[in-house]
């Protein structure tokens, strides 16, 4: 079988296909820095990214920036709790303000609102790479475009003595024999003294209860509400609820086919491929000790966008950066193996899964406006 060139004519040559095109064919006629293919890169070759051709997939290539991740914190003065000698040899009075030293009156500067500054992938990629990415993969829409938004709720349970051991912690104990006997007295005074003596089931279960715990402690799995269930007919009241518990990261997975018809676009297929699979892989780190060195870098990350007519579709999804975590390339995509007299594959099947750096927030939505023709946000 021949593959036959754009215009036609049939190339009889059995001369391998990357001879027979020149890799810079695309409009800037430039190749990226170190890269053995053109920076943009469009398949069918005679799509042009800025021709009013329908619905696309883009797909941007950007070197990997890490987080830059510090605590933040302000200052504040404190009161001393006790006369003596602190931690430090400095002689405070109970009451006054901690001295940072014996010499003079400087007081002590204790952090307070200690927080976490780490910037998202997409603020510290999108914002350092404006205009530098490595290259960028137009291809035609995927037959399978969808989205999937999920977070995660969890059952969350807390009885009576829960609750009180956090009360107990919440008033600022440090001192576990304190808490212990704080926690107690929270029990003792109000139930016994408002309410155990007008209520014998609820004193017994709350006897029955502490049995439990304390048979727990010798190390035999008796829960508190076997010992009530046996000993009163009732258990404690769990207070189920379902309560957030995480942020989860999208998942993308897009399948592509290529048919390439000339040996110009078979070139392209093999360039687009040959990309993707390079920017997945691991860089060797700078220490090249070993067979791969003694740190690896991270791959290469990628932004995507679902354009129309050349512009952002008015209707899909967005994306943050996303890493490439998995390809897969079907040679037989038609379900047998056939090629052109130069063995490139006829049919070829491209899946590719990405996967967003960042979780999405309620407020990344704030830049999105369904009456501003900017699609469903993320």
């Amino acid at each position: 079988m021949l593959l036959a060139d754009v215009s036609g004519n049939n190339n009889n040559k059995s001369q391998n296909v990357s001879k027979q095109v020149n890799t810079s064919d695309d409009k800037t006629g430039k190749k990226s820095r170190n890269l053995p293919h053109p920076k943009i890169m469009s398949y069918p070759v005679a799509v042009t990214p800025d021709e009013n051709n329908g619905s696309r997939l883009l797909i941007k290539c950007f070197e990997y920036i890490p987080p830059d991740t510090s605590l933040s914190h302000g200052y504040q003065v404190r009161r001393s709790n006790e006369t003596g000698v602190d931690e430090r040899g400095v002689k405070q009075v109970k009451g006054e303000y901690v001295k940072a030293n014996n010499n003079d009156d400087t007081l002590r500067q204790f952090p307070e609102n200690i927080g976490l500054s780490n910037r998202g992938a997409s603020d510290r990629i999108g914002e350092g790479q404006k205009t530098s990415h490595l290259y960028y993969i137009e291809l035609p829409i995927p037959q399978d475009v969808n989205d999937s938004n999920t977070v995660t709720w969890g059952d969350n349970t807390m009885n009576l003595f829960q609750l009180a051991g956090i009360k107990a912690i919440e008033g600022g104990l440090t001192d576990t024999e304190e808490t212990f006997q704080q926690a107690a007295s929270m029990f003792t005074k109000p139930f016994l003294q408002e309410n155990f003596s007008d209520n014998p089931t609820l004193r017994n279960s709350f006897a029955a209860a502490i049995a439990g715990r304390a048979v727990g402690a010798t190390g035999n799995q008796i829960r508190p509400n076997t010992v009530l269930a046996r000993s009163t007919g009732e258990i404690l009241n769990s207070n189920l609820e379902l309560l957030f518990d995480s942020v989860n990261l999208r998942s993308f997975p897009f399948s592509v086919t290529f048919s390439p018809r000339s040996p110009r676009e078979a070139l392209r297929v093999k360039q687009i491929i040959r990309a993707l699979k390079s920017s997945m892989a691991a860089k060797k780190g700078t220490n090249k000790v070993g067979q791969g060195g003694a740190f690896l870098k991270a791959p290469d990350v990628f932004h995507l966008r679902y354009l129309h007519n050349g512009k952002d579709h008015p209707f899909l999804n967005s994306f943050k950066h996303c890493a490439l975590t998995g390809m897969q390339v079907n040679y037989t995509g038609a379900g047998t193996y056939a090629s052109y007299n130069d063995g490139t594959p006829v049919n070829i099947k491209m899946s590719l899964t990405f996967k967003e750096l960042n979780p999405i927030y309620h407020e990344d939505y704030d830049e999105f406006s369904p009456n501003d023709g900017n699609g469903v946000g993320f």
